[in-house]
């Protein structure tokens, strides 16, 4: 199942993957076995998908990976043991989905900010299916995924010739209505020109000196200053950094604030600001967007879904003393924010996501819910340098687009950066691994899709069919005892 998702994006392997898992928790064998048994068939499930789809996890290190591998197999574990119990009842292609969608959301929300990997919905970007993102949201895409995965082990059993046909009309329909559904732009207003700056890194990541990214994001942003002038780049309305496009804190350094000063006032046009900013004590810090201008700092956002063991340390005090890497990697911790990333800049509306944020749903429909016109993604791959994790998140980014109506501009500090359309196709994109600029006149939007205004509820309700058909069974299991 894994090979559906980038850098493969082999489709109809999301639907084999998820019948076979299936077919196996309807057969016999398992159907009668020991809860023992049907957890080993989730984890072993869980193991073969996730092992290869979170590979570049190794990038950060062994340990993490493994952890991390781990973690998602106990939920797969739990939902082979819920599927097995719903799979019985009438209709159970429903009530599956439900439970899916259910452990999807768990697997999102815990543990810690939880880790919305491998979502039944993110190979649907280049499919018919695609649409269901834009009208239900995507967690009810990631039923709709379920179901027709459900309805082809209907087609291939050996049942009624009816009921196989039915599956196969109902395949049909599903994918029909996706292609028929529409996407693009939610409530068109206006456009806007924008530049995005891929400062590029000096090296291996978490080598360089300090205040080298810096250096190179003012370097490719005096390019697009002096291609301006020259009258061989348009005019910016606003210019757009990645996520950690300065390594210093302006607001500490005069001189670096000059520096950003200065640009933008050449530029004629403010910039958002992605970097590690201080927090309130020397032991935190903010990983934030900060729109910033000739006459200083504006609005700005702080990342909400932070990564453990990435940009902050649970259990530090208990954790230092066993794993010294820690605190030396991880000196402080960060600090999440408590509001949407919904900014102003030139007059513009901006849904600012800070690269997995852009992965949450709620993080999204957030700054889409306050007025955001178009989605930006800061984000900052380096790390991930020659894995699969950053075609993997651009692929959700361009599903985001699709869902919101909008479209999505990703500046990264050395790939994947580009320009997303409201209907998920890849208007621009940077050569990676180099420094960059990209420019565009991107349009905006004002209206609210279906899929972002009653996703979250949509999911919700999922979740309950999950719950009452758990509860039908346990209330059948117990009736047959």
């Amino acid at each position: 199942m894994s090979a559906a998702f980038a850098p493969l994006d082999i489709m109809p392997a999301v639907f084999a993957g998820c019948a076979l898992l299936i077919a196996v928790l309807r057969s016999e064998p398992v159907r009668e076995g020991s809860r023992r048994y049907v957890a080993l068939v989730g984890f072993v499930f869980g193991l073969g998908f996730m092992a290869p789809l979170i590979w570049w996890m190794n990038a950060v290190s062994p340990g993490a990976y493994v952890a991390l591998t781990l973690a998602q197999t106990v939920f797969f574990a739990a939902s082979a043991l819920a599927l097995r119990s719903v799979l019985r009842l009438r209709w159970w292609p429903l009530w599956g989905a439900g439970v899916w969608v259910a452990f999807e959301y768990l697997r999102s929300s815990i543990p810690f900010s939880g880790f919305p990997w491998g979502r039944l919905a993110y190979p649907a970007t280049d499919s018919p299916l695609a649409s269901y993102a834009r009208l239900l949201g995507i967690p009810a895409t990631s039923a709709i995924t379920f179901v027709i995965a459900a309805l082809l082990v209907i087609g291939l059993s050996r049942i009624g010739v009816v009921k196989r046909v039915g599956a196969a009309a109902a395949i049909i329909a599903l994918v029909a209505i996706g292609a028929l559904l529409p996407t693009g732009l939610a409530g068109p207003t206006s456009t806007k020109q924008v530049a995005l700056i891929q400062g590029g890194v000096p090296g291996v990541f978490g080598v360089w000196p300090r205040g080298e990214i810096f250096t190179m994001h003012l370097a490719e942003t005096q390019k697009l200053v002096d291609a301006i002038q020259a009258g061989n780049a348009p005019q910016p309305d606003f210019v757009l950094w990645p996520e950690n496009g300065t390594d210093i804190d302006p607001y500490d350094r005069p001189i670096a604030a000059r520096k950003i000063e200065t640009l933008s006032g050449q530029l004629g046009a403010p910039i958002l600001v992605g970097g590690i900013f201080n927090g309130p004590t020397s032991q935190t810090a903010y990983n934030a967007g900060v729109v910033w201008d000739e006459n200083g700092p504006g609005d700005r956002y702080v990342k909400r879904k932070l990564v453990p063991y990435g940009e902050y340390v649970p259990f530090r005090q208990e954790l230092g003393s066993m794993v010294p890497r820690v605190d030396r990697d991880i000196p402080r911790d960060m600090l999440p924010g408590d509001k949407p990333g919904a900014i102003n800049i030139a007059g513009v509306r901006i849904g600012d996501t800070i690269c997995w944020d852009i992965a949450y749903d709620g993080i999204v429909r957030d700054a889409v819910v306050q007025g955001a016109e178009v989605l930006v993604v800061q984000t900052s791959n380096a790390s991930f340098t020659g894995t699969s994790q950053p075609e993997q998140q651009w692929q959700i980014s361009r599903l985001r687009a699709i869902e919101t109506g909008r479209t999505v501009l990703v500046p990264s500090t050395n790939g994947i950066s580009g320009i997303v359309s409201a209907t998920g196709e890849t208007v621009a994109v940077a050569q990676i691994q180099q420094p960059a600029r990209l420019s565009a006149k991107v349009p905006l939007a004002a209206g609210i899709t279906t899929g972002v205004r009653w996703g979250g509820y949509l999911q919700w309700a999922l979740c309950g069919v999950a719950l009452l058909g758990l509860g039908l069974t346990a209330r059948r299991w117990k009736e047959l005892r």
